[in-house]
């Protein structure tokens, strides 16, 4: 029988600051749903912008919220200690990517994308690290 290993302090550390991190993605989620243009305007979006959300196929809301609340679940399962947080930080990963290509190359305006380079690099490294780390944490037998 495999012994069960200590939690290691920087779970911690990096499960609470993706509760931050990633809630902000879902609260963002949210808003967009409840709130609408209000929301996007008070997040300074332009109107090009705006009519590009409002463009989004419905299959477009289902990456999204793969995407956000992929990466708040699997932040849950971390602090849980739950080998399935690889799994959920993977389905948001894998919402990441489907929202940039559709913004990038299949949306009729994909203008609307761009001047997001760096949010978006920053958000592709942290999809990347949280994926790493719970990969890392199930290696090592912490999560179960």
């Amino acid at each position: 029988m495999a012994e069960a290993r200590k939690t290691p302090w920087h779970l911690w550390l990096v499960g609470v600051l993706g509760l931050f991190w990633n809630g902000f993605g879902a609260t963002d989620f949210a808003m967009s749903m409840i709130q609408g243009d209000a929301w996007y305007r008070m997040n300074r979006m332009t109107e090009a912008q705006i009519a590009a959300m409002h463009a989004y196929p419905a299959w477009m809301y289902v990456v999204w919220f793969a995407g956000t609340w992929g990466a708040l679940i699997g932040t849950g399962l971390l602090l849980f200690r739950s080998r399935f947080a690889v799994h959920a930080f993977a389905v948001s990963l894998l919402g990441f990517l489907m929202s940039l290509v559709y913004g990038y190359f299949i949306s009729p305006d994909k203008t609307a994308a761009h001047g997001m380079e760096i949010m978006h690099g920053v958000i592709f490294a942290g999809c990347l690290f949280f994926l790493w780390y719970a990969w890392t944490m199930a290696k090592k037998g912490v999560l179960r």
